[in-house]
């Protein structure tokens, strides 16, 4: 009786062990076919290609290394452990794998998912912030002027209200004109217009410290595309966006290093809950790790 109840039982457990293996066959192979598809899918064979293991699943990223060659290599540092961070508690030296743990902490649902903030990293960020390697022309930035001929605001600015028509056209026009006061403005209405009616969009975001450089090519912030997060001009760190949509109002202002390649039902995913930066949450998805596989 016992040899039959152990004989019935056992038949289950061999076919869940069966089911198992099978199970993990076809996951492995799966993963393998992801990252088999996303090599051959990259512009470039020889750009550095980059796994991000999501808890929502992985997404496959190339890196444009000749379009801005200094902030792709601190990426790539940054995800490997290669950047030494100092414990300032402690003054003890680690490198540690940058965005491992760390969550998409600010999510705009159908715009963007953001990660690698250094307040997400108990040991913070490097100290150095580097340059942009943005060719505003490229982008077609020294076409586009900020008035369109009926004199509305060119829509890729994003203006909305008079209050913002003053702080991002007329105060950096006033400052680069040293008009500081109503008396400096007497007589300078139509010099002002003047200026208004000729100035191109990168002639707009130089007055506010954005500087270019022709010497690579760079691409708009589209969907897929993978930019840095900053604080202003030249102000790269770690802390990084993959844009969900075409957002013309950010290109020429975000460093753009790479593209999703593979896996925007993953950032789909992820980009379907909005995440308050300010407000810690249990709902954000974590990066299990980024590691280059080519």
């Amino acid at each position: 009786m016992s040899s039959a109840i152990l004989k019935v039982v056992s038949y289950p457990i061999a076919f869940l062990k069966l089911a198992l293996c099978l199970f993990l066959s076809s996951i492995g192979g799966q993963l393998l076919a992801d990252s088999s598809s996303a090599l051959l899918a990259m512009e470039d064979p020889s750009n550095p290609l980059l796994q991000i293991s999501t808890s929502r699943g992985n997404l496959f990223v190339e890196l444009y290394p000749d379009e801005a060659p200094q902030n792709v290599r601190r990426f790539l540092s940054l995800a490997a452990g290669d950047i030494e961070l100092v414990d300032s508690n402690t003054d003890t030296i680690f490198k540690p794998r940058y965005y491992d743990g760390m969550p998409f902490h600010r999510v705009i649902p159908g715009i963007l998912i953001q990660a690698g903030s250094p307040a997400y990293n108990p040991l913070g960020a490097p100290s150095d912030l580097l340059e942009d390697e943005i060719n505003a022309n490229i982008l077609g930035l020294d076409k586009e002027n900020v008035l369109l001929p009926d004199s509305t605001t060119n829509p890729i600015l994003n203006i909305t209200s008079a209050e913002e028509f003053s702080k991002q056209l007329l105060q950096p026009l006033y400052k680069s004109m040293d008009i500081e006061t109503a008396e400096d403005l007497i007589g300078q209405e139509e010099n002002i217009a003047r200026k208004l009616r000729v100035m191109t969009i990168k002639e707009l975001y130089q007055l506010l410290g954005y500087t270019y450089s022709e010497a690579n090519m760079s691409r708009p912030i589209q969907s897929g595309v993978l930019a840095l997060a900053n604080s202003g001009p030249n102000s790269n760190g770690p802390e990084f966006f993959i844009s969900m949509t075409n957002s013309e109002q950010l290109s020429g202002r975000y460093t753009a290093i790479g593209s999703v390649i593979e896996g925007m039902d993953v950032v789909g995913s992820i980009g379907s809950l909005a995440i308050n930066p300010l407000k810690a949450t249990r709902a954000s998805t974590v990066i299990y790790a980024i590691k280059k596989i080519n």
